[in-house]
Parts: C-alpha cells; structure tokens; sequence
C-alpha cells in the first residue's frame, strides 16, 4: 500500500446559543480521520470507510467528504489522478457536533496536503461547504468553519463565506454532553417559527453583541450575561430529554452559559476555567444517567488549529 496523508478533523459546536447558522467554535476531541494517498487507478475512490456502522455511502458524488474532494480536485484540474479515500468516523453521527462537516473538512484538507499545498488553508473553506450540503442541503459554514479553521467562528455572511475569527479569552473551555437519543437535522429544523417577535430579536441581537464583545475584553461576567437564546432554545427544548434539569445542573456548578450544540441532541456549556467545566460534565452527565440514557461527555478549551496533519 502506497504511503498517504492523514488528517484529523473536529467537531464542532455551531449556534453558541446567540448565534444560529452564524457562530460556531471547535473542539479538541472527538473528530474524524481522513486519508488520501495516489492510486494507480484513475480517479477519486472512496475505498474505506469505519465507525459508520454501514451507513455512509461509497459513491464519491453521494459521501460529504467525497464530494468535497472532488469539487476541490476539479477546481484543480486534477480529476485524472487517482486518488483513494479513507474516511475513519471518530464521533457520533446525529449527536449536534458537526459529523459531516467534519469529514467534508478534512477531506479536503488531506486533498490539498497530498498535492502539496495548492491552494491556502482558507480556500479550501467552499469545497468542504458544498460536501457538507450534500448531508443537510444547505450552504453554511458554522460547522465546517470551525473544524476546518479553528477557534470561535462568526459567519458574517454564509453566501460569501464572510467568515471572521474571534477572539476567545485565556481559560475559556467548552463542555459538551452528547446523550444518546436521536434528533434529524430537519425536524430540528422543522419545530422553528418562520418569524420572529421584535423584542425577541432586540434581545437576541443585544446578547450577540454582548458575547462578542465579552470575547474580545474577556469579560466573563459579560460573556455570561449574553450566553442566553431567546429564538431557538425554547422551541428546540422539548425535543431533548431533561434538557431543563441538565442546563440546570450546569448553572449551578459555575458555566457562564449552557445551550444547545447544533441542532442537539448534545449539550454545550462555556466554563471560565478547566477544573468548573469538568464539574459540571459530571452535574450534567449525572441528570442524564439518572433519566436512564447514557451519554458521553467531552471537555475540550477552544481549538484554535481545526484541521491538522497527522
């Protein structure tokens, strides 16, 4: 077997509760593998696929991420190489924390390192959207941003790709409570209202600002004042179980704010420090081993590198 390129790729936490289809920050852990390596065969191949219990497709034109490959391999003119793809699934799939952008991401990150670096980092951000819309249909980047890039993502503009990073404070860290019960996507998306209350917005827009402004001074009492969804919360909220005694448990042990990752089923909360994020995994995994429902549970400070040469 000829040598190839691995990459690994995060998951993702989008929405950060103020910001929906807008913000999104990567994890250190858990996150996909991805392999690239020549072929004597002409042509992109997906030849390998793990950790998806059957369900992901080899059709390169029907997989994420090898969808996202090929764009990238014909914005390059390099459809006749023969290139095989690995795709080893490291996280849960439905669980809200960004599965197929993470394997849209880095697939085309292993692409651009095994045809040494064609194009920048920051390029190849279309490629690894498109393959991402072939899982949900829709052109956004609060998942594949983030995993692909790093750090605390704001999409200023999902058609252009106006994708800004933010800053994020010394201490910051993320916990993420994935309980094992199913949601698609699209009934996430079906509970929500097609318009919004001015006051509503008013609030949420304030909120948005807050949090970002919070980043950027490090203000953790601001950040925890504005790290509260007033639009898709309470509409999202019942399709997880004991979510209220859950966000609860996470107050109580110190987060500055605890919402819904994605379109759930996970859980996030943001801590001001290592030792309070860790505290309230356990608050919040408690809540939901005591319901019966096992969960897993990840505690993870900002990943600022997303996608990354093995």
């Amino acid at each position: 077997m000829k040598a190839g390129i691995k990459v690994f790729a995060p998951a993702t936490v989008a929405n950060v509760a103020v910001g929906f289809d807008i913000l999104g920050f990567a994890l250190d852990k858990p996150g996909d593998e991805l392999i690239a390596r020549f072929s004597d065969i002409p042509g992109l191949r997906i030849t390998k696929i793990t950790g998806d219990q059957g369900k992901l497709p080899y059709d390169v034109e029907k997989n994420t991420a090898g969808f996202a490959a090929q764009r990238l391999l014909e914005h390059l003119g390099e459809t006749g190489l023969g290139i095989e793809l690995e795709i080893h699934k490291k996280m849960p799939f439905g669980s809200g924390l960004g599965s197929s952008a993470a394997s849209a991401a880095g697939a085309v990150m292993a692409i651009n390192e095994l045809l040494k670096h064609p194009l920048e980092k920051r390029d190849l951000l279309h490629f690894a959207v498109l393959g991402e819309q072939v899982a949900d249909g829709a052109y956004h980047a609060d998942n594949v941003g983030p995993s692909l890039l790093g750090g605390m993502l704001l999409i200023r503009n999902n058609q252009d790709l106006d994708v800004h990073r933010l800053y994020t404070p010394k201490g910051l860290y993320a916990t993420v409570v994935y309980p094992h019960v199913e949601i698609l996507t699209k009934d996430a998306r079906d509970v929500l209202s097609a318009t919004v209350a001015l006051p509503q917005c008013i609030e949420q827009s304030g909120n948005l600002a807050g949090f970002i402004v919070g980043l950027f001074t490090s203000d953790f009492e601001l950040i925890s004042r504005s790290l509260n969804d007033v639009l898709i919360e309470p509409q999202r909220a019942r399709l997880i179980p004991n979510f209220y005694q859950v966000k609860e448990a996470a107050m109580k042990a110190g987060v500055l704010g605890c919402s819904i990752s994605g379109a759930g089923p996970s859980i996030f909360a943001l801590s001001a420090n290592a030792l309070i994020a860790e505290k309230a995994g356990e608050a919040m995994q408690r809540v939901f081993s005591d319901a019966g429902i096992p969960n897993d549970l990840f505690v993870s400070p900002i990943n600022q590198e997303g996608a990354i040469k093995l």
